[in-house]
């Protein structure tokens, strides 16, 4: 049954940026599908957003790293929406040893194959598999959007200067695969070039999540700003791009 709303699916939805996302995108009239591995936290999420007064929210079971599951996603998006006016690929892991808070971190010679492949597997291979999956919906829509959730740590030209405010910043799992991310950005935008299909990489801050801590600056009900923006950039707006509150990033 196509919806009358525009429709977005959020993966990683039922807590942080993801559920903030979710909660600003309702805000705005779309029906949200939130994308969870746990489907008793996303009931209980969708449950706050409904509370919040949002109209249209239900919870589509989505492990983003169990690829032989995303048919499954796909189909359920399908019967339920008819078509996807907006990807946000929210999902994804830090799980490199060691802590920012002592004023520096270097992973590239300790962190162990095992949690590079892991790293890997979540945040890149994971995300280019189901928006693969889901380019048929997204097709079906006028202005299809798709928001790739990056990382300021993903920049390179950031992290080759020693003057930036990430120089001493290297947890080398995270960082190598939401710069893969950010490549699977450029490329796909410009496979998508000719369509109405744009696609961005977001830079959400440093939020106070779970993953960010409590010394974040930024609050968590900002977090979710940039990809809201992004996943309903106008048909003028950019795309191939990486950008924090409407602002580009170096990539």
């Amino acid at each position: 049954m196509a919806s009358q709303r525009k429709v977005a699916f959020i993966t990683g939805a039922n807590r942080g940026i993801g559920l903030e996302t979710a909660r600003g995108l309702a805000a705005l009239g779309y029906a949200v599908a939130l994308g969870c591995r746990d489907e008793e936290k996303g009931r209980a999420a969708a449950e706050e957003l409904k509370a919040g007064g949002a109209a249209d929210v239900e919870v589509v079971r989505c492990d983003v790293a169990d690829i032989a599951g995303h048919d499954a996603v796909v189909r359920r998006l399908e019967e339920r929406y008819g078509r996807l006016d907006a990807l946000v690929n929210n999902a994804g892991i830090m799980v490199d040893p060691g802590d920012f808070s002592a004023g520096g971190l270097d992973t590239t010679l300790t962190v162990s194959m095992e949690t590079l492949r892991r790293t890997f597997d979540v945040n890149f291979f994971a995300v280019v598999a189901l928006t693969r999956s889901l380019l048929p919906l997204l097709r079906k829509s006028p202005a299809g959007r798709i928001v790739n959730l990056s990382s300021v740590l993903a920049s390179l030209t950031l992290h080759a200067n020693p003057k930036s405010p990430i120089y001493h910043m290297k947890a080398f799992a995270y960082d190598a695969s939401k710069t893969a991310l950010n490549a699977f950005t450029v490329h796909l935008a410009h496979e998508l070039r000719d369509t109405p299909i744009k696609v961005n990489s977001a830079h959400p801050g440093w939020v106070q999540t779970e993953l960010g801590g409590k010394a974040a600056p930024m609050p968590l009900d900002e977090g979710g700003k940039t990809s809201v923006q992004l996943a309903t950039l106008p048909e003028d707006g950019p795309t191939g791009g990486f950008f924090h509150l409407g602002e580009p990033l170096p990539w």
